[in-house]
């Protein structure tokens, strides 16, 4: 290791270890991990004390960002299941089928009078890439006890299951922009190998080692602590397949999660040797970590220097972007549910952008995209306004959400935001990427 890149590393880990003597402290204020390693991230970068610089260290990087998203991809799939989606009006079904496409198509067409400067596919990606949700920067708005299960579970469901919906859209707008090294193959040849083979491999590789662990543990033969690791490298193992026949690594990935839960659900229940917690316990905790990671990253090559390239229709954009292109597709997707208003309200605002939206605007920066500046400049000042405004808020709305609800409630019994939420099956479902 260089001595620049020993000193990034250093950085990297007293940023965290301070952290971690300080996080039960933290976690009782409105300054969230996101928040802070941001924060620290900016002061790391090329912008403070210039130890973090992507042109210097674009290997660990990319390592750290895409390892993260991969981990947050696969267990995210392997916690959700079909009637997740079906309950409480459809609630997850209707966030995700109407108004994932049509926050695609807000940010498209807003994007024409602010963002002159980019072309029509370029404003397509640039929507696709602020279209996933992260429930890690508004964490509060998913665990206060105060906020109906119902709109919880909801929202956990369609932050877990977004960022690999939206996929499919970015790798097909960024092979529709000419120049990039991703067009030189086609439309037709990314569909054919990138989504179909990527998700063939993601899906094989999920339902082999799904049947392989209960067949392992029903002879006794995996401990608890390996049967983790294994979930790990099933993961790993997918994303590695992928890429190896030069297609999505974070498709099959994802894929790859709701085939191995479908393998394990498929097996008889099976006694184990009490050590080593959920299967999926390892892989949930290191893809938080990473991801809280990645922030510092975000804070160092993005945000920092996109900075002083910032103007108001950059500035703009992503208020919109956080508002009525996120707002106002929840409220149409939620019309004829019989959910209140201050529910569309609260659900529309907990949309924040975070580790998805970060690591496609990287993967942007090495595709030669010719308006690589101004996408990477828009999808920083989203990103961040994004994680100061919802931490900041999130503590403060669920606790008025809350007291709407109760109140709501004792007047109309029959509320439909007191529908129960499905019981998780195994193991209670983690709120996404939520160190704090």
């Amino acid at each position: 290791m260089s001595s620049s890149g020993a000193w990034t590393a250093a950085a990297v880990a007293a940023a965290t270890g301070g952290y971690a003597l300080f996080s039960r402290r933290l976690g009782s204020t409105p300054l969230s991990a996101p928040m802070l390693f941001t924060g620290l991230g900016v002061l790391m970068g090329p912008a403070g004390l210039d130890v973090i610089d992507l042109e210097r260290d674009a290997g660990p990087v990319r390592t750290l960002v895409e390892a993260a998203l991969t981990l947050v991809l696969f267990a995210d799939a392997m916690t959700v299941r079909r009637r997740d989606l079906r309950t409480g009006g459809f609630l997850p079904l209707r966030l995700l089928a109407f108004g994932l496409p049509v926050t695609i198509g807000a940010g498209w067409l807003l994007a024409w009078p602010l963002l002159p400067g980019l072309t029509g596919w370029e404003l397509a990606l640039l929507a696709a890439i602020l279209a996933p949700t992260d429930a890690a920067l508004g964490r509060a708005a998913m665990t206060s006890p105060r906020v109906p299960p119902l709109v919880r579970e909801g929202l956990n469901v369609e932050s877990g299951l977004n960022d690999g919906l939206v996929l499919p859209f970015f790798v097909l707008f960024l092979a529709a922009i000419p120049g990039t090294a991703t067009s030189e193959e086609g439309v037709d040849g990314v569909f054919w190998r990138t989504l179909l083979l990527s998700t063939a491999a993601g899906l094989a590789v999920g339902w082999v080692g799904g049947r392989l662990l209960p067949w392992s543990q029903a002879r006794r033969w995996v401990t608890g602590e390996w049967r983790q690791v294994f979930v790990l490298a099933v993961a790993v193992g997918a994303y590695t397949v992928a890429t190896a026949v030069d297609g999505s690594g974070f498709i099959a990935a994802w894929t790859a999660g709701f085939a191995f839960a479908l393998g394990l659900r498929q097996a008889p229940p099976l006694p184990v040797d009490g050590s080593g917690g959920q299967p999926a316990e390892l892989s949930e905790y290191l893809g938080g970590l990473l991801a809280t990671l990645s922030f510092l990253v975000f804070g160092a090559v993005l945000l920092g220097p996109a900075m002083e390239h910032m103007d108001w229709r950059t500035v703009t954009y992503a208020v919109l972007s956080l508002t009525a292109v996120r707002m106002v597709p929840v409220a149409l997707a939620l019309a004829g549910a019989g959910f209140r208003w201050p529910t569309a309200a609260y659900i529309g605002w907990f949309g924040p952008r975070g580790l998805a939206s970060v690591v496609f605007g990287l993967l942007v920066a090495e595709e030669n995209v010719p308006g690589v500046h101004q996408l990477g400049v828009v999808v920083a000042a989203t990103v961040g306004l994004s994680v100061l405004a919802h931490g900041m808020s999130a503590p403060f709305l669920a606790a008025r959400y809350g007291a709407w609800y109760r109140a709501a409630k004792a007047r109309t019994p029959d509320l439909r935001e007191a529908l129960a939420a499905p019981e998780p099956a195994g193991q209670a479902r983690p709120v996404r990427r939520r160190l704090r």
